[in-house]
């Protein structure tokens, strides 16, 4: 499951994410702009989804990360990983993972890494 948490508008980047990785074989469900934390935690268990995956390119990345981890944790569902990419200091990327996001994929990343990373914890 992919989304964009928050009043970040820039899709472009999670759209390209969701459509590699329906090409490498996952199904993904894209949960589109403006979600909150709730509203995607939701989703992801209904769905019974094994990974989120969030794009933030709003400077809110310190907030909405952890407010979906810790949804997640509310609602008992910690199976369920969350992995991100966006505009994000490397020292939040540190804080961040202790915090229990997965992985933190910047700009440029090639696609094959994403894929490869995911395959690697979920073979399609």
């Amino acid at each position: 499951m992919t989304a964009k948490v928050g009043l970040d508008g820039h899709d472009r980047g999670v759209k390209v994410i969701a459509r590699a990785l329906r090409e490498a074989g996952y199904e993904v469900i894209y949960l589109g702009l403006r979600q909150t934390p709730e509203m995607v935690v939701d989703a992801a268990v209904q769905e019974d989804a094994q990974v989120i995956g969030l794009s933030l390119h709003s400077g809110a990345h310190m907030t909405l990360f952890p407010a979906v981890v810790e949804e997640l944790r509310k609602r008992n569902a910690t199976d369920i990983m969350v992995f991100g990419g966006g505009i994000i200091p490397d020292e939040d990327i540190l804080e961040l993972k202790k915090l229990g996001v997965a992985e933190i994929f910047g700009p440029g990343t090639p696609l094959q890494e994403i894929v490869a990373w995911l395959r690697r914890r979920f073979p399609s």
